[in-house]
C-alpha cells in the first residue's frame, strides 16, 4: 500500500506517539530504587534563643548550660518492594574545637581532640557512643523493614548543648583556691540527615546541617561566690545553616571514637611543659 505524503506524516506521527507511551509505560512500570523514591518532606533547624546560663551554686565547680541546637525533619519512603532494612536519622560530627579555661597569670587548662587539633582528620563522630554512627537511637532514627504496602511517614528529631563543670581552682593543685578567671568555647558541628541500608551499608546523605556555638565568659575571683561570673558574649547564637548542596560525610565521622571519648584535659602553664589532667577514655 503506498501512502499519500499527508497519509506519511500522519503514520509518521502515530508511531511517533506509540513509541512515547511505550517508553512512559516501561518507565513508571520499572520499580525505583530506595535512592529515588525517599522524599524529605520538611527540614527544620535552630539554636535557642536564650543565653547560655551560668550555676555557681558550688564552692567547687563553676557550671554553664549553653542554648540547645534542634534539629528535626520529617520523611516518607513509599512502599519498599523488597526484603530491604534502611535506617534513617542523625549523624553528627565535630569539626572545630576551642574549648579554654584561663586561671590568671598561672596558664589555662584546655579540653582538645588531639587528631583535630593536629589536622590529621576533618571531623571526628559526635555519636552517643553505643550506636555508631548514630547521634542516637530514640528521636534521632527510625528503621523502616521492607517489604511494605504503604507509604511510610515518620519525625526524626535531635537536640545537643553543653552542660560542662569547670573548677575554680588549678585543676593540677590540690588548692581549691579561685583563681579562674575566663573561659571561652568555640564549636563547629555538621550535622546530616541520612538513611543507611543495614545489609549493603549503603549510605544516602539526604539533609546537611552546619552550626557553630560559642561563649564567652568572664569570672572575677575575688568576689563572693554566686557574684563572680558575667556572660560577655553571645547572648544570642548565630542560627545554623541548612545547606542548599549535601556533604559527604568523613570517614571519622562514621566509626569510633567519639568526641567524649577522644577528648583530653590539658593544663597549660604559662611557663614549663603542658600537663595531661584527664587522658582520653579511648
Amino acid at each position: 500500500m503506498r501512502l499519500s505524503p499527508s497519509g506519511t506524516w500522519t503514520f509518521f506521527w502515530i508511531v511517533l506517539i506509540f513509541n512515547a507511551m511505550g517508553c512512559i509505560q516501561s518507565i513508571r512500570c520499572k520499580p525505583r530504587s530506595f535512592r529515588e523514591s525517599i522524599i524529605v518532606l520538611e527540614v527544620n533547624s535552630s539554636i535557642d534563643s536564650n543565653p547560655t546560663s551560668i550555676d555557681e551554686s558550688s564552692n567547687v565547680v563553676l557550671r554553664y548550660r549553653t542554648p540547645h541546637f534542634r534539629a528535626s525533619a520529617r520523611v516518607l519512603v513509599p512502599p519498599v518492594a523488597g526484603k530491604e532494612t534502611w535506617t534513617v536519622g542523625w549523624i553528627q560530627a565535630c569539626n572545630h574545637m576551642e574549648f579554654y579555661n584561663k586561671y590568671g597569670n598561672k596558664g589555662m587548662s584546655s579540653w582538645e581532640l588531639p587528631d583535630l587539633r593536629d589536622m590529621k582528620i576533618k571531623a571526628i563522630s559526635d555519636s552517643d557512643g553505643v550506636n555508631y554512627p548514630w547521634y542516637g537511637n530514640t528521636t534521632e532514627t527510625c528503621t523502616v523493614v521492607g517489604p511494605t504496602k504503604k507509604d511510610t511517614k515518620f519525625t526524626v528529631s535531635m537536640n545537643d548543648n553543653f552542660y560542662p563543670s569547670v573548677t575554680w581552682g588549678v585543676p593540677v593543685s590540690d588548692s581549691n583556691q579561685p583563681q579562674l578567671s575566663s573561659i571561652r568555647r568555640d564549636q563547629s558541628f555538621t550535622t546530616w540527615l541520612v538513611a543507611i541500608n543495614q545489609a549493603t551499608a549503603e549510605t544516602l546523605v539526604l539533609q546537611t546541617i552546619r552550626w557553630r556555638m560559642q561563649l564567652h565568659i568572664q569570672i572575677d575571683p575575688e568576689k563572693p561566690l554566686g557574684q563572680r561570673a558575667r556572660l560577655m558574649e553571645p547572648v544570642a547564637q548565630e542560627q545554623p545553616q541548612i545547606l542548599g548542596k549535601n556533604e559527604p560525610i568523613p570517614p571519622n565521622a562514621m566509626v569510633k571514637p567519639n568526641a567524649n571519648d577522644a577528648q583530653v584535659l590539658m593544663w597549660r602553664p604559662k611557663t614549663g611543659d603542658p600537663i595531661v589532667v584527664i587522658p582520653p577514655k579511648y
